[in-house]
């Protein structure tokens, strides 16, 4: 999951949001797509982002890519806000789902959810996301407690 999280939207007219966001879905695009994940949709501001198993570590890779190069295009564009990205491992349960003309690619399941609820900050990986990298992938990351998440090297722990 990630997501530029602000109060941004309220701040501009409807058109220059949806501008602004379908920008922001290219760029997001561009990101994933380059690094063989696949953008499943958008809520609001966040995304929910799949990665095979055996792209985990060039996801998280990517995903530490786009909370440092989205981060400098949300500054770039005076949006006063951040990336909060989350990353789970996990099996999920896949499907074409909508209305009888409009089926598209979803996923579901308690990796989705767990993901989901994840604390963070800036960038967070659960235990589960962290065993799937390579050592030195691995030592981008530092375990933060409790609950356990491995955030950002850089990235100060916050009590």
């Amino acid at each position: 999951m990630a997501s530029p999280h602000g109060k941004y939207s309220r701040s501009v007219s409807d058109r220059e949001l949806l501008e602004t966001m379908s920008r922001y879905a290219e760029f997001v695009g561009e990101i994933v797509e380059g690094s063989g994940g696949r953008v499943v949709k958008f809520i609001g501001d966040a995304a929910l982002i799949v990665y095979p198993e055996s792209l985990a570590d060039a996801g998280v890779r990517a995903l530490r890519e786009l909370k440092e190069r989205g981060d400098a295009w949300l500054v770039e564009r005076r949006i006063p806000c951040g990336h909060v990205i989350k990353a789970h491992f996990g099996p999920v349960v896949s499907t074409r789902l909508g209305t009888r003309a409009d089926k598209r690619f979803d996923v579901y399941g308690q990796t989705v959810m767990v993901a989901a609820v994840t604390k963070s900050n800036g960038l967070a990986i659960t235990p589960q996301a962290f065993r799937k990298l390579a050592p030195q992938t691995r030592r981008l990351f530092k375990k933060h407690t409790p609950p356990v998440t491995y955030i950002s090297a850089e990235e100060r722990h916050r009590g």
